[in-house]
Order: structure tokens, then C-alpha cells, then sequence
């Protein structure tokens, strides 16, 4: 596709659902998919439903709802009227919703089923038009008369800007309170080819869709870049739990699908070690680089077989990849690629293919943007990400303070990230600028690679390490029923008597975490130098709060004196 061509989605979207018009474009596993042509007929219902509605182009409505077809064909139906389109994060709560629908000023709402009752607690009388996004039967409207007739058509011809807002996307950020992200139809169409130079895409190529469509991560790069080339989206009716996720992945037999982080270090925290080291000999294979290699590539063999046998780009990207996990990633052979962008980008903005991925590096920067570290250290080469290029956002909404603070009268966006080029030109990252901690000895101390290795060891889920009075302090959230489970095992391995009362269990559970919090303050303190030793860890009850990439709301549990929130 021309990149110099009008970028819209009612230019481009009309030539592409006839040339695959027989291909399948988006459906619910184990059911018929609807067909690219199918598809571009019911996006002409919804143009024309929307236009008996009332809904005029400029106008923001919101979609709120977990993944399904119908929410990529009323995306690109509004986007094809120049409606604006508003995302929202389906985890997002009551409020967060109320924040959105007040600050963007919508006039209409699609919403799933399973979220309706999220609306019910919020104040939402100026909302003209609330839609059931499952079957598109409305739920209020001035109208009572106007319902959704698929055999509609649309005979309007909207004259689009591609340079305007089309997108208004409320990010969940780790840092603060969301911001409305504008972003343009030419910003993430121009994204969305930019993805096709990382991997290219096949019309014969399926997808499979697990993180919301409403982050833009999958919206450009699960949605729009496989429509762009004529390929398959299969979506999942439940969360993807493991109990849903491996049945699915046997069933659809994805060649691609995008994930972040967490979800491979959980599959391997959980899964993989486990059966490494259930046996004696191959947990002794597992002590040696040789033959670790050979216990990893073995592994690698049965996890691409669950994955479904057929994979050849397993994207991960929002937060950086544990380096144990992406070890056993490289020694087995399986298909990973890392990607790295932010929401005000569309998101891409540098990423590497299955073939070419490097040990904890991201790749180079995508085709047509430009991309330098600003005032790098002169020891360490590190300093933080800029990124200039036509999928940089328009700016954020009704926050013209926040937007000259990211973006630079000569366009380049600074992304709060650190990082570093290695001598090709690849990069690789190395935490959130605003997390960076300064040692006692004017050394930088990235949080993040501390937590990788509290994360490593045994029974922790997560952790957050953060500065209180001028010492690291470490968050650490043990898993509770793995412990619970482990100890009633061993007490009837050895006949103890199992007290069956739940307090004495939990006091049992306590007592090993207190054990275990001071073994692992020792363990990592034996590995880190000395200004970045831990002084203190602090059991986290809860599992911590994330964002749509899973990743932890670390302000959540920081004052602004840096003081941890002990939960």
C-alpha cells in the first residue's frame, strides 16, 4: 500500500473488501466468520443506522465492550463516516467510565451485554443513544422508532481528513490518571502498514485476538493490519484463561497473535519449570548451559504444540520480557518477536520479526520514522526515547499543557522511556525515565531489572520495587494458593495432622512468607551491588492493580514522597 496515498478508512477499506471479499475476515471461534464482504455489507447498515440515528460526522461515540466482530465493524463503520470513534478499556470501572464519557463529550454509546451493568452505575442521562453492541438493538435513543435494519445502505459520500481527530483513545497508564489520546485515521492506517514491513502478512494468515481491542496495540496491529492484507481475526466469547486460551489455540491454529509479557512469564513460571523440575534428571540438566539447551528446546517442541502447531509471529510487547523467560523463549525455538510503542504512537515505533530477535533487545526502528536517544550519557550511551514520525499522535484532548510537554515544535514525542542503540541501530529499553531511581552514589537504579529477578524467584508472582527514604524498598506478592496447596501436601506426606480450620492454614501460610520474604531479601541482595540493595520487603496481600497490558499501576502504591502504600 501507498503511504502517499489519502490514508481513510471509506477509501481504502472498499477496494480491500473486494479483492478478499471471499476470505474470512472476523468471527467468534467455532462459529462462521463473517466474510470481508459480508463484513463491508454490514458496515454499510451501521452507516446507515448511525445516519437514522442522528450521529453526525465530528461527533465522538464510544465503544465499550470486550472483543467481538461487531466492534471492528462499528469501528470502521463510524470511522468511515468521520464520526469519532472513543475506545474504552473494558476493565475500565464506573468511574473511569464516567471520566471518559464527561471529558469527550459522546453522544452515543455501543456497549456489550456483560458491561450494560457498569452504565447502570453512572451518571449518563446526556447520552442520547446507548447501543447493544451483540446485536445492535438499542437500548435508548430519542427515536424509539430507529432500529438496526442489516439490509440498510449508506448513499452518503463523507469527505474525510485524514490528518483529523478520529480516534480518542483514554490510556491506563502506570504513571497517573488516564489521558485522551487524538489520533488521526492516517496515524494508525500509517502505523498499520509500517507493521507490515516488521512481518509480513499473508491473506491466508489467522489471527488470534486475547488483549482488547480498545488498546491500540492490538487495535492497529491485531485489527487493522491483518484487514489491510486480507487476513483472518478469530475472537474468544470468554476471557482468556488458560482453561479457554489452549482449547482455542488447537481449534483456531493461529500463525500470529500478540500478547504481553506477563502472559508468557506466567505460561512459563506455571507451566514449563514446573515440569522441568518435576524430574530429577532433567532438573540436573537444567543447572548446565549444554544441556539446558537441550531440556529448553524440548520444552519449546510441546509449547509450540499447544500454541497450536501453526505459529510464526507470537508478538510481545507494553512492558519489557523477563530475561530468563527470554532465554528459554530463544533456547527453545519458539517464534517470539518483541515490538515497543507507546499509545500516543499508534503504537509501533521499533520491533524485530521471529528471525531476527536479539537477547533483551527490541529491534530497529520501524520503516518512515525517525527515532534517536536525546542527550545520551556519555558513559552509558542511555537516555530517553524520541521518536518523530506520521504515526505520532495529534496531541492529547483539551490538555494543550500535557501535549507541548510530550511533543516538540519539530514534532519529535518524548516518550518518558530510557534507552540505548547497540552499534546497528537496535533498540533496546530500559525503563520509565520516572521510575529511575538515583543511588546514594549518583548511579542509575532501574526498578525493573530488580523485579525481574525478584519475579525468579520461587512462590513470587509480581513485585514492585520503590524508594522510601532514601532506601529500596521491594513489594513482593507471594503466590497464596500455590503455598496453601504445597503445605497441606507435605504435612500428609508426613502425617502431620492437618488442622482443617482456615485460620490456622492462613497463620501457616503467613509464617512462610515471612520465611521466604527474608530468604528472597537475601538471595537478591547476594546479586545486586551495593547501592541497589534491598533493605526491606513488604508482602503485597492483593494481586497489584494493572493496566490493559498488564502492566503495574505503579503510582498506585507510591505518595509523592516516594513512600510505599503497604496494602
Amino acid at each position: 500500500m501507498d503511504t502517499n496515498q489519502k490514508l481513510c478508512f471509506n477509501t481504502i477499506l472498499p477496494e480491500i473488501i473486494s479483492k478478499y471479499a471471499d476470505n474470512p475476515a472476523l468471527g467468534f471461534i467455532n462459529e462462521e466468520a463473517l466474510s470481508y464482504a459480508q463484513m463491508g455489507k454490514k458496515m454499510e447498515a451501521v452507516m446507515a443506522f448511525a445516519e437514522n440515528l442522528g450521529i453526525k460526522p465530528g461527533e465522538k461515540v464510544v465503544i465499550y465492550s470486550q472483543n467481538m466482530p461487531n466492534w471492528g465493524v462499528v469501528y470502521f463503520a463510524l470511522l468511515s463516516m468521520g464520526i469519532v470513534a472513543v475506545p474504552v478499556l473494558p476493565d475500565f470501572n464506573a468511574h473511569e467510565l464516567q471520566n471518559v464519557l464527561n471529558h469527550s463529550e459522546s453522544v452515543a454509546i455501543f456497549i456489550s451485554k456483560s458491561l450494560e451493568f457498569k452504565l447502570a452505575e453512572v451518571k449518563s442521562d446526556f447520552i442520547k443513544h446507548k447501543i447493544r453492541l451483540d446485536n445492535l438493538e438499542v437500548l435508548q435513543s430519542p427515536d424509539p422508532k430507529v432500529l438496526f435494519d442489516e439490509k440498510a445502505t449508506s448513499n452518503t459520500k463523507y469527505d474525510i481528513d485524514e490528518n483529523a481527530l478520529s480516534i480518542l483513545l483514554y490510556t491506563s497508564g502506570t504513571t497517573g490518571d488516564s489521558k485522551g489520546v487524538m489520533l488521526s485515521q492516517r496515524n494508525v492506517i500509517f502505523n498499520a502498514i509500517q507493521s507490515g514491513f516488521v512481518q509480513k502478512i499473508e491473506p491466508k494468515d489467522r489471527f488470534l485476538s486475547i488483549l482488547p481491542l480498545s488498546h491500540t496495540y492490538e487495535n492497529t496491529i491485531g485489527l487493522i493490519l491483518p484487514i489491510l492484507h486480507g487476513a483472518g481475526v478469530t475472537y474468544l466469547r470468554n476471557p482468556p484463561t488458560a482453561s479457554v486460551l489452549l482449547p482455542a489455540m488447537q481449534t483456531v491454529k493461529p500463525h500470529l497473535m500478540l500478547s504481553v509479557p506477563m502472559i508468557m512469564e506466567k505460561v512459563y513460571r506455571n507451566s514449563v519449570l514446573p515440569q522441568i523440575q518435576s524430574k530429577t534428571a532433567t532438573r540436573l540438566m537444567y543447572t548446565f548451559g549444554p544441556t539446558r539447551k537441550l531440556v529448553h528446546k524440548i520444552a519449546g517442541k510441546k509449547l509450540y504444540q499447544t500454541f497450536g502447531g501453526n505459529l510464526k509471529f507470537f508478538g510481545i510487547g507494553g512492558a519489557k520480557l523477563d530475561p530468563q523467560v527470554e532465554r528459554f523463549l530463544r533456547e527453545a525455538k519458539f517464534p517470539y518477536a518483541i515490538g515497543y510503542g507507546l499509545t500516543e504512537t499508534s503504537p509501533l515505533i521499533a520491533g524485530s520479526n521471529p528471525t531476527q530477535t536479539r537477547f533483551q533487545a527490541i529491534g530497529p526502528k520501524v520503516m518512515y520514522g525517525e527515532l534517536i536517544i536525546n542527550e545520551p550519557d556519555p558513559k552509558t550511551k542511555e537516555g530517553e526515547i524520541w521518536y518523530r514520525g506520521e504515526n505520532v499522535m495529534l496531541g492529547y484532548y483539551k490538555n494543550e499543557e500535557k501535549t507541548k510537554e510530550v511533543l516538540t515544535e519539530d514534532g519529535w514525542f518524548k516518550t518518558g522511556d530510557l534507552g540505548v542503540f547497540d552499534k546497528d541501530g537496535w533498540l533496546s529499553h530500559k525503563g520509565r525515565s520516572k521510575n529511575v531511581i538515583i543511588g546514594s552514589n549518583g548511579e542509575n537504579i532501574y526498578p525493573e531489572e530488580i523485579e525481574s529477578l525478584i519475579n525468579n524467584f520461587r512462590h513470587v508472582v509480581e513485585s514492585v520495587v520503590l524508594e522510601q527514604k532514601g532506601k529500596l524498598v521491594a513489594l513482593v506478592h507471594f503466590n497464596r494458593e500455590e503455598l496453601e496447596a504445597r503445605i497441606k501436601k507435605t504435612s500428609a506426606d508426613i502425617s502431620e495432622k492437618v488442622d482443617k480450620n482456615l485460620s490456622d492454614l492462613s497463620k501457616r501460610v503467613d509464617e512462610t512468607i515471612s520465611k521466604l520474604s527474608l530468604e528472597l531479601k537475601e538471595f537478591i541482595n547476594s546479586k545486586l551491588n551495593k547501592s541497589s540493595k534491598i533493605k526491606e520487603v513488604v508482602t503485597q496481600n492483593e494481586p497489584f492493580l494493572k493496566t490493559a497490558t498488564l502492566k503495574i499501576k505503579r503510582h498506585l502504591y507510591q505518595t509523592e514522597k516516594g513512600k510505599a502504600k503497604r496494602k
